[in-house]
């Protein structure tokens, strides 16, 4: 299963709604969300309820997909960002075809084998109209030397890969059921970083798992420190009845959970402003998406996001009235502004990146 997002030229409003396989699809101002159907891999690890809920995994046919996007590409979106539930095993639900579940000495394979995520990759680059492709999050087992080479070749795929950690400590990545050791993990993103310049690389943390001791989070840390990610989604572990974690004995309590979240919570704004302070000076590349107001006391909003974490003094513009104002994202996800006295909305523009500012 394949959930589209899609950024586009700027519309003032929704312009769109079109029924698909009984879901729909809204089209808004600065992008488009295609939910296409459910699904899930039967990875079953031990906090997540999913596989329970939702089923095997069902994805969309890869054809279905590039009419989409072809479709999309011909109204002028130029942004496509591929994302599910388990979006490294797209396609090893595909039947009809031993291949796919053999080798040729009669070997099983490895879902990571039988994904045929890259192909779709591979064929939403290749639709005229498309600047940029973006993906949800991944397996860090799916990164490998072939998948990396074949990703790099395409100049359309972002330099902002989203890995799944859960933890930085091997203990726990085994009560959690995950496939993966972290010398494992550190090598998928040596894997990137070799074939990308300065990649941005996202993950996921679950702090407080059952049995989760004050050395295991400390390992955690380290690895994050270690890792130095752009961006680290930080959840406090959630109980869920029916699955293997939630009857583990030692269940760590909210008030010590809530704890190791704020810690973490602060090493990723550390890491976060290490990140975008190493982009300072470079050229960058944006796609604008919205025009941004600036109120009385100097914060800056958007119609669609609200109220942003960012003023007018830390863009260091002379003066707030009268200006106009554009916010988008660069290759790598870093949200940056322009002044322009064009309407920047929907375009992709150049130049040189000062704090989050965008010099044009």
């Amino acid at each position: 299963t394949i959930l589209i997002k899609c950024r586009v030229r700027g519309n003032d409003k929704c312009v769109c709604q079109i029924s698909c396989r009984n879901l729909t699809i809204f089209l808004r101002k600065e992008r488009i969300v295609i939910i296409c159907s459910s699904c899930c891999f039967s990875e079953f690890c031990s906090y997540c309820i999913i596989p329970f809920a939702r089923g095997r995994i069902r994805s969309r046919r890869r054809e279905e997909v590039l009419e989409e996007v072809s479709n999309l590409a011909s109204q002028g979106i130029r942004e496509i960002v591929l994302t599910g539930i388990h979006l490294s095993s797209y396609g090893v639900d595909f039947g009809g075809d031993i291949r796919q579940a053999y080798g040729e000495r009669g070997e099983k394979r490895t879902w990571q084998e039988r994904s045929r995520l890259i192909d779709l990759i591979e064929g939403v680059c290749g639709i005229d109209g498309i600047e940029r492709v973006r993906l949800g999050s991944l397996e860090p087992t799916i990164i490998t030397e072939q998948f990396v080479e074949r990703l790099r070749a395409l100049p359309e795929v972002c330099p902002h890969f989203h890995l799944s950690l859960q933890s930085g400590c091997d203990s726990v990545l085994r009560r959690m059921n995950r496939h993966y050791t972290t010398e494992e993990y550190l090598h998928s993103l040596e894997l990137l970083r070799n074939a990308y310049d300065r990649p941005a690389i996202t993950t996921d943390v679950i702090v407080g798992f059952p049995g989760e001791s004050g050395e295991e989070f400390a390992l955690t840390r380290q690895f994050l420190e270690r890792a130095h990610f752009y961006e680290t989604h930080l959840f406090r572990y959630s109980r869920r009845a029916g699955t293997k974690a939630a009857a583990m004995p030692d269940q760590i309590p909210e008030s010590v959970s809530a704890e190791r979240l704020a810690a973490l919570a602060e090493l990723d704004r550390k890491m976060r402003k290490m990140f975008e302070q190493s982009r300072d000076g470079s050229e960058a590349e944006v796609l604008f998406e919205e025009e941004v107001q600036i109120d009385e006391n100097g914060t800056v909003r958007t119609p669609n996001s609200g109220s942003l974490a960012v003023t007018v003094q830390d863009l260091n513009l002379p003066s707030a009235e009268g200006e106009r104002l554009y916010t988008g994202y660069t290759r790598e996800y870093i949200r940056v502004y322009a002044r322009s006295a064009q309407d920047l909305r929907g375009q992709i523009r150049s130049g040189t990146l000062r704090g989050p500012e965008l010099i044009l």
